[in-house]
């Protein structure tokens, strides 16, 4: 059994935004094809979709090929919107989380889903939360990896995730028992990286290493020790900098321990106790995988495609499959098990 934690959803249509809200900034499709659409913001191409992106049908025809047999939906992170006035996110959350959930409602074998909520007002996010768990039964939310708001937004400024602004959010989602799945949106040193595609190959795995150690030196993990949270990408640039960065706790506490006293190691597995923390299987490289299976343990590591998109993993499950110092108790936790605990879905 493969359970996918890691895809991206976006209804067929939905209403000009910008003309609804009164202001620019906000995504529309232009279908200038069949089975094709062009992600628009403004007159700016974001990105070129296929009907994959938004056909249930179509996407269980290639999950029967891949023999995937569940996914879990999320937005694309480009609709946080997390820059726009909070009612209008949570206007457009709201719609793209019903979507999810009636996708989820008519193939409740074949996909479990993720809602997008309000950061930049975390009371608005956590009522959000709340009715997408009790209501519209999904499994908690996926989230962006700090909160950059601007002028539409009453509190002007970039919150990374250890802001204690956030702990509603944390509050809801502990209650809730709602999982949060961390996803980069908007990366770091985007202006000095128009080139080479480098926002996606550099930027992103510093943004999630970014998100990582914020939540853990800001003690997000010692105020709400039961919260389930995954972050995208095999955790980005962190696991390979986890020396360094237990290194610099160790000999300038007084820039690093300021918010929490527990070593950055002790989140990471240890004896045959798994992680406190997940993360998905997206690293494209076996030596990889093998460091994230060291850190975290198999308990803590779950299959993720990115599915279906470029940067992603083109056959779901391949690397874990491939690797024959698995044992296939190991490979099952990878492919299914870990996901199954993360979003609380009974075998």
């Amino acid at each position: 059994m493969k359970i996918d934690l890691h895809t991206h959803i976006l209804p067929r249509d939905w209403p000009d935004l910008d003309a609804k809200y009164g202001y620019s900034g906000f995504v529309r499709l232009d279908h200038y094809k069949p089975c094709c659409a062009r992600m628009m913001i403004g007159d700016r191409v974001f990105r070129e979709i296929t009907d994959n992106v938004w056909d249930p049908k179509r996407r269980i025809e290639e999950c029967d090929r891949e023999k995937i047999s569940m996914q879990v939906l999320s937005t694309v992170p480009v609709m946080f919107s997390y820059w726009a006035k909070p009612a209008d996110a949570l206007d457009l959350a709201r719609r793209l989380n019903d979507h999810i959930a009636e996708v989820v409602r008519d193939h409740p074998t074949r996909f479990a889903g993720l809602a997008t909520i309000p950061m930049q007002d975390p009371d608005l996010a956590a009522q959000e939360l709340e009715r997408c768990v009790r209501e519209l039964g999904l499994r908690g939310a996926q989230i962006g990896t700090h909160v950059d708001a601007n002028s539409h937004c009453a509190r002007n400024e970039t919150r990374n995730l250890d802001d204690t602004s956030l702990d509603p959010v944390w509050s809801a989602a502990e209650q809730l028992g709602a999982a949060i799945f961390v996803h980069p949106w908007d990366m770091l040193g985007k202006e000095r990286m128009p080139k080479y595609w480098l926002p996606w190959l550099v930027g992103m795995p510093a943004e999630t290493s970014l998100a990582i150690c914020s939540m853990m030196f800001g003690g997000v993990f010692e105020r709400f020790p039961k919260l389930r949270v995954a972050f995208a990408h095999g955790g980005g640039a962190f696991p390979i900098t986890i020396g360094r960065i237990e290194h610099a706790f160790h000999v300038r506490p007084d820039l690093v321990a300021t918010d929490n006293k527990a070593n950055p190691r002790s989140y990471l597995a240890h004896h045959d106790t798994p992680a406190h923390f997940y993360v998905d299987s997206l690293v494209h490289d076996a030596d990889a995988l093998k460091l994230l299976l060291k850190l975290f343990g198999a308990q803590r590591v779950a299959l993720g495609s990115d599915y279906p998109f470029p940067l992603g993993e083109a056959h779901a499950g391949k690397l874990i499959e491939s690797m024959k110092e698995l044992s296939m108790k190991e490979k099952a936790q990878l492919l299914s098990g870990t996901a199954r605990e993360f979003l609380g879905i009974n075998p």
